[in-house]
């Protein structure tokens, strides 16, 4: 079986008209004929099913929330992700100079070809079609996260866990800069006073600084907190957040167990670090 069925196996839809198949996975690099108008296309009908799948599955939550998670799911870095799981780098079609610089690894590209995929699938079988494919795709995500949390960014997790704990908000203060003008690296520190609770993390503006010290705060008092006398014993874990691509941070409503978040806004690995004071 060639990698075009096995693709098509995977997104569970057969291409009556195989041109527009191979349209959606052709690059502008390739030829002329290429995938962006699909794209186009395809993105308005992802946006359609994504919001149509919230707005009946989360039936007391508001437009504000509404938009916060349709963003998450469907942002450049989610559909990366399920690009990933579908291999539609095997199949790219690259020019010779994208394929040298490893565009079929590309984010951008990965996410720009999923999305002319749903819109090849509209063209070739109707909105229906395209509508059970991205379903098949976002169900067990839908299935996974939490709605609470997701696309939440660290600062904004740290400030809601701390407010229901009716625990002052945390302080924010740049340590040090290092580096030349046009790459500095700012070193934040976030301090939660009644917690004693001081750690640090870096990046590469102060606010990608701020979102690294604040998921080390975040992960040092549910360890602290968990440990008190007054934390419950026994709870029923939930996922707070969710990787698309399957990695969860699970964590007890005791705070027993805390996994690493990755929830810097930039997606970026940033170096952390932690002060005990």
């Amino acid at each position: 079986m060639n990698n075009d069925k096995l693709l098509q196996n995977r997104l569970g839809h057969t291409f009556k008209n195989t041109a527009l198949l191979q349209q959606a996975l052709t690059h502008r690099s390739h030829s002329v004929l290429h995938n962006e108008r699909l794209e186009f296309l395809g993105d308005s009908v992802l946006n359609c099913v994504v919001a149509s799948l919230l707005f009946q599955r989360y039936g007391t939550i508001d437009e504000g929330d509404l938009s916060r998670l349709r963003a998450n799911l469907v942002k450049q870095q989610s559909l990366y992700e399920i690009a990933q799981r579908l291999d539609l780098a095997q199949v790219l079609r690259l020019g010779e100079g994208e394929l040298k610089s490893g565009g079929f690894r590309r984010p951008s590209i990965l996410a720009d070809t999923l999305e002319a995929l749903f819109g090849a699938i509209f063209l070739d079988a109707g909105f229906n079609a395209a509508r059970d494919v991205i379903c098949a795709m976002y169900t067990p995500i839908l299935d996974s996260v939490d709605p609470a949390t997701l696309g939440k960014d660290a600062k904004t997790l740290l400030q809601e866990y701390l407010q229901s704990k009716k625990i002052a908000l945390p302080l924010y203060t740049v340590a040090a800069t290092h580096g030349a003008a046009h790459s500095q690296e700012f070193e934040v520190e976030c301090a939660i006073p009644k917690l004693d609770i001081h750690v640090f993390g870096t990046g590469g503006s102060r606010r990608a600084g701020e979102q690294a010290a604040a998921k080390q705060a975040l992960e040092a008092a549910l360890e602290l907190l968990s440990k008190t006398p007054n934390a419950k014993r026994k709870a029923k874990p939930r996922t707070t957040q969710l990787k698309l691509a399957g990695i969860a941070t699970v964590q007890t409503d005791d705070v027993t167990s805390v996994k690493p978040m990755n929830l810097s806004p930039t997606g970026s690995d940033n170096t952390t670090h932690t002060k005990t004071a």
